[in-house]
């Protein structure tokens, strides 16, 4: 797999990060929940999860608090987003592995479970299907795996639509119109975006089945499937 630049690959960029994610994101927290209860759905009682993008911590967060049997290894190329995982954590830490890198060089497992949220819309279409093959690969059989990111339409007419949504939400979260409307360029401009429907069809080529939506909030998707 090749090897991205990290979106947050400098310490100024976690400054408030749970703050700012919350305006930008529709029902975060509860985002967040419906993945632990959508992995405990077939996980079991001491499971092993894999955490994709995990620097922040928020995600694994809510996973600990709610399942104190589980272990955790969270993955992120930004080091300065696992340092604020570590700080999230707390003593929650004891039962997480932090690596620093990618998902091609993280521990094979096999786990119980993997979660991503709030980062495959960060690498390009190849990034994004080596990923997902690499998750697959260290997933047990019949393993669920939750993922959301931004994804909607992209038809003419309809990709600036939702990037409008996007802009409308973060305005009313209280974000400044002007930053909102210059972050929504910017991820027009330099992410790769896909379809709901691209999406879908993406985890069932790189081994996925039962692949299910869950969350659906403005201009952000999010999934369950099952290795």
């Amino acid at each position: 797999m090749s090897q991205p630049t990290p979106a947050f690959s400098t310490s100024s960029t976690t400054n408030n990060y749970a703050e700012k994610t919350a305006r930008l994101v529709p029902g975060l927290h509860d985002l967040q929940t419906m993945a632990a209860l959508l992995v405990a759905e077939r996980a079991p009682d001491a499971a092993h999860v894999l955490v994709i993008g995990a620097g922040g911590g928020m995600e694994l967060k809510v996973l600990a608090q709610a399942h104190p049997r589980w272990h955790f290894v969270g993955v992120d190329p930004s080091q300065p987003m696992l340092d604020l995982a570590a700080e999230t954590l707390g003593a929650l830490a004891e039962r997480v592995a932090l690596h620093h890198g990618y998902t091609d060089t993280a521990p094979e497992g096999p786990f119980d479970a993997a979660t991503c949220l709030l980062t495959m819309h960060f690498l390009t279409l190849d990034e994004r299907r080596s990923t997902l093959r690499e998750i697959r690969r260290r997933l047990k059989p019949g393993a669920p795996f939750v993922m959301a990111h931004l994804s909607f339409p992209q038809a003419d007419g309809e990709r600036e639509l939702w990037l409008s949504r996007y802009v409308a939400f973060a305005a009313a979260s209280g974000v400044d119109p002007d930053n909102a409307r210059k972050a929504a360029s910017a991820i027009g401009s330099t992410l790769t975006l896909l379809s709901p429907a691209q999406e879908e069809a993406l985890l069932e080529e790189t081994g996925f089945t039962n692949v299910r939506l869950f969350y659906a909030g403005m201009a952000f998707r999010g999934w369950v499937a099952q290795a």
